[in-house]
C-alpha cells in the first residue's frame, strides 16, 4: 500500500508497507532511490539466532534495518547513510506509531562511509562498534555504466572509481572479530565482491537469487565472518518468480509478505 505524504515539504513522499504491514517506510516517491525487493532479502539473510548491534550501511530511508528489526527482536540497528533526506525519512519512519513495536532499538547515525578512517571514527563508525553489518551497496561501477541523469538517484546506484573497495574496508573496521557482513549486489559482480572481501572475512556463504526458474542468477547474497579461516560455501540459491509472471513463488512470498527469514546459518 502506497499512501502520498510530505514530512519534508521540499520531497514528496510516499509511505510504503513492507512485510504484510509489519514494517512502513517513508521514501521519496521520485528522483531518488526507492527501496524494494533487495532490502527485503538483505534483512531476511540474516541468521533467525542473530543477536547484537546491527549496522545497515547505507541504509537510505532504513528499510533493510526496519525489516531486521521487526522479525529479530533480540537486535539493535544502527542505520548509516550520508544522505540527510533519506537519513530524515528514516527517522520520520521511526515516529510512525506502526513502527513502535521495533522503533526503540533503531538509532540513526549520519556518516561517510567511503571516508578516511579518521573522519568515519569521528562521526561515530568505530572499530568494533557493530556485531554485524548489512549493506546493499551501489551496483554499477562509474567507468562501465552510465549514471542516471538525476543525481540524486546516481548516488544511490554509481559507485565511484574506488568501486567497493571502501566499503569493504570499513565494513572490516567496525565489526567486531567473530562478527558478521552481509551484503546483496548484482551476480556479475561476484568477482569483485571476492576480491576486496575473502582477505577479509572468512566463512563466505554465497547465495544466488533467480528471477524466475531456469533464469541466470541477477543478484548475489553473500555472507561473510570477519578473520575466520573456515571455507567458501556456495549454497543452494533462491527462485523469486513463478514462470514469466510477476507472482512470487511461495517460499518468496513468505519472504516478501510475511517477513520471514531465509533460512540460513550462522557460521564461525
Amino acid at each position: 500500500m502506497t499512501n502520498t505524504l510530505s514530512p519534508d515539504p521540499i520531497v514528496e513522499t510516499t509511505r510504503d508497507a513492507f512485510l504484510g504491514g509489519k514494517v512502513h517506510v517513508y521514501q521519496p516517491a521520485s528522483g531518488r532511490h526507492r527501496a524494494g525487493l533487495d532490502a527485503v532479502y538483505l534483512a531476511a539473510a540474516l541468521p533467525d539466532d542473530t543477536t547484537g548491534h546491527v549496522v545497515d550501511m547505507g541504509s537510505g530511508v532504513g528499510t533493510a534495518g526496519m525489516c531486521a528489526a521487526t522479525r529479530l527482536e533480540n537486535i539493535t540497528v544502527t542505520l548509516v547513510d550520508i544522505d540527510k533526506v533519506a537519513l530524515d525519512l528514516a527517522r520520520h519512519g521511526l515516529q510512525d506509531p506502526e513502527n513502535a513495536r521495533f522503533s526503540s532499538r533503531i538509532n540513526v547515525l549520519e556518516a561517510d562511509i567511503t571516508a578516511k578512517g579518521t573522519v568515519r571514527h569521528a562521526a561515530g563508525l568505530t572499530p568494533g562498534f557493530a556485531d554485524h553489518v548489512i549493506m546493499n551497496p551501489p551496483y554499477y561501477e562509474a567507468d562501465r555504466f552510465r549514471a542516471s541523469p538525476k543525481t540524486d538517484k546516481a548516488g544511490a546506484h554509481m559507485l565511484d572509481e574506488r568501486g567497493l573497495e571502501p566499503w569493504a574496508k570499513t565494513a572490516t573496521d567496525i565489526v567486531r572479530e567473530g562478527g558478521s557482513l552481509t551484503m546483496i549486489f548484482r551476480a556479475d559482480g561476484l568477482r569483485e565482491i571476492l576480491d576486496v572481501l575473502s582477505s577479509r572475512f572468512g566463512a563466505l556463504d554465497i547465495v544466488p537469487l533467480y528471477p524466475r526458474p531456469g533464469a541466470p542468477a541477477t543478484r548475489v547474497l553473500l555472507r561473510g565472518i570477519r578473520a575466520s579461516k573456515a571455507p567458501l560455501q556456495l549454497l543452494p540459491g533462491f527462485v523469486l518468480h513463478q514462470g514469466e509472471g510477476s507472482n512470487f513463488v511461495d517460499e518468496a512470498r513468505a519472504v516478501m509478505r510475511d517477513g520471514a527469514g531465509l533460512g540460513l546459518k550462522s557460521r564461525r
